[in-house]
């Protein structure tokens, strides 16, 4: 299945010419949903390549400029276009208003659905046949939901010479899938283990947006392949993050630990910093396997 995720923005309140604002574009078995959506995604989703009128979810974390700024352009173009299918938006139920404000005059060809996001605990806001989406509190200085993206368990996968050497029916094909034995019309059980291999393991993505160190999504997390953390701060600027609301790369990579994460890229950069080697080599010290995040970037779980 393809489990892969496009950054659009990487930068924090201020672009930069080489970092746009806050949006990524995750990409599960051809389901595309857009979390976040800075100025200018609609550039970014073009110069990378996404089919945007595929976007059906878009999730909003909060109600900060720079992470939801592009997405009247983005309504807009969708119309221009013809958009006719339906768009779920799930924000802070202010962001309608905000909308419905912007475009007062304006007939959408399409409905937009809001979805309120639970900003007390956590909650599932998706449940599709092989994925959900959780959304969970951070900790910042209005309220913010971070996203984890999972997919179900996966099928038992039955082997080649189960199915010459057995001939089972499509019902107890079925059944080999889910971790079932099989029993022969002689009464004789085959094992499960015997006739199948383990399921792959389920993809997991993460995405903590602006946020103070924060334990208490470190069980809500646990596990997962991919971390994006942000980590707006070098260490000597740590006295600033009370004021701001933000992380410094080693708080990211402490919660990357904590939660036992696969992988951790870290985003969201002060534009005082010219490169991001430092927050790196700082995560690095407390998580080996931790990632600047740039525009453009593509990992793939």
């Amino acid at each position: 299945m393809t489990f892969s995720l496009t950054i659009l923005g990487t930068g924090s309140a201020v672009p930069t010419p080489q970092r746009h604002n806050s949006a990524h574009l995750l990409n599960v078995n051809e389901r595309i949903f857009l979390i976040d959506s800075a100025e200018g995604v609609q550039i970014q989703l073009k110069r990378y390549g996404i089919k945007f009128q595929r976007i059906n979810h878009i999730f909003i974390s909060h109600l900060h400029a720079d992470h939801y700024l592009g997405i009247f352009g983005l309504l807009s173009t969708f119309n221009l276009l013809g958009r006719k299918k339906e768009l779920i938006i799930y924000s802070h139920p202010d962001l309608e208003a905000k909308i419905k404000a912007v475009f007062d005059k304006e007939v959408f060809a399409f409905n937009i659905i809001f979805r309120e996001l639970n900003f007390k605990e956590p909650e599932i806001i998706l449940d599709y046949k092989n994925i959900t989406v959780t959304s969970f509190p951070l900790k910042h200085r209005i309220k913010v939901c971070g996203f984890l993206f999972r997919e179900k368990p996966n099928n038992f996968r039955i082997k080649k010479s189960t199915i010459e050497k057995y001939k089972p029916s499509v019902l107890q094909i079925l059944e080999i899938k889910k971790g079932n034995d099989l029993t022969l019309g002689s009464g004789k059980v085959i094992p499960n283990s015997k006739i199948a291999l383990p399921p792959e393991k389920s993809k997991s993505y993460a995405y903590c947006s602006d946020t103070e160190y924060y334990e208490k999504i470190i069980p809500i997390i646990k596990d997962v392949d991919l971390l994006y953390h942000e980590a707006t701060f070098e260490e000597q600027h740590r006295h600033l993050i009370k004021k701001t609301g933000h992380s410094t790369a080693a708080d990211a990579a402490l919660i990357a630990k904590k939660a036992n994460a696969e992988k951790l890229v870290i985003g969201h950069f002060s534009m005082r910093y010219k490169s991001p080697s430092t927050l790196v080599n700082q995560a690095k010290e407390i998580f080996e396997n931790t990632f600047s995040a740039n525009d453009g970037d593509r990992y793939f779980v």
